[in-house]
């Protein structure tokens, strides 16, 4: 992704500043793959995540700290662990899986009461809008009722973490409603 510095730049006025990104969603949403979409790294062999993947990309005085936790649930009773701190919370969900998109709206939901992520912009990946039977965007707001979203900056963007296409979108719309 070329334009990562130029992003790195706009997210914040200070140099020598961090910004911690939260990356979560169900397994197999992609969240992995958009990391090394971010990274610049080769994509042919992604397996799941066992625990957490954590990719910081630092230049000219700026650290972007970005946390890949594993999907599965064993693992999501750990998710809370890591809210504390978080500029920005990214949620990933694969828009082929519809068996899957109630429990994925759920924990989306769950999560978002926590206090420590109650100011925290959150940027849903509507993921996979490269194969033919995934639901849109628009499709995937309405089944897990992203209305009901009061009182926070959110954004949903289509993306395909494969083709690489939607995430420098959504990494634009990061960096223009980063928390302050």
């Amino acid at each position: 992704m070329k334009g990562l510095l130029a992003l790195l730049r706009k997210l914040r006025p200070n140099p020598d500043t961090e910004a911690r990104i939260l990356l979560l969603g169900l397994d197999n949403a992609g969240k992995t793959t958009i990391l090394k979409q971010l990274a610049n790294e080769e994509i042919t062999t992604v397996t799941p995540t066992a625990g957490f993947n954590i990719k910081s990309v630092a230049a000219d005085g700026f650290k972007l700290n970005v946390w890949d936790i594993g999907g599965q649930w064993k693992i999501r009773p750990y998710w809370k662990n890591y809210f504390a701190n978080t500029d920005v919370l990214i949620y990933v969900i694969d828009c082929t899986d519809r068996e899957r998109l109630a429990e994925s709206g759920n924990e989306l939901f769950e999560m978002l009461m926590d206090n420590r992520l109650k100011q925290v912009p959150l940027l849903i990946f509507a993921n996979k809008q490269d194969l033919p039977n995934a639901m849109s965007s628009s499709e995937v707001a309405e089944a897990i009722g992203l209305v009901r979203l009061e009182d926070r900056t959110w954004q949903i963007k289509s993306c395909s973490a494969l083709e690489g296409t939607g995430i420098k979108e959504g990494m634009d719309w990061i960096c223009k409603n980063m928390k302050k």
